[in-house]
């Protein structure tokens, strides 16, 4: 088994989120054998940018649904969103 790569979009609840200190919240609540390889920021309106962490996580793992509810507690993010998925 390998492994699998998602782009998980990430909305923060506010342009004032700090966006350096939402990207440490994010590490630190990945589950178990998951790790975040690089982050995007997108432009969205309005000040408002969306993180886009490049997460891996094993391929036998049952795909992204432990990091998005784990994304979902972090404090500051308003919503989640997987934008692709693939095989390394």
């Amino acid at each position: 088994m390998g492994d699998v790569a998602a782009k998980i979009k990430v909305m923060p609840e506010s342009p004032e989120i700090d966006l350096d200190e939402l990207e440490d919240r994010l590490e630190a609540a990945l589950p178990e054998g998951a790790e975040i390889r690089g982050y995007q920021r997108e432009d969205v309106a309005f000040g408002l940018v969306a993180l886009l962490p490049t997460v891996i996580v094993p391929d036998d793992a049952g795909g992204t649904e432990a990091v998005e509810e784990a994304f979902r507690d972090v404090d500051g993010v308003e919503s989640i969103d997987v934008d692709s998925v693939g095989r390394l």
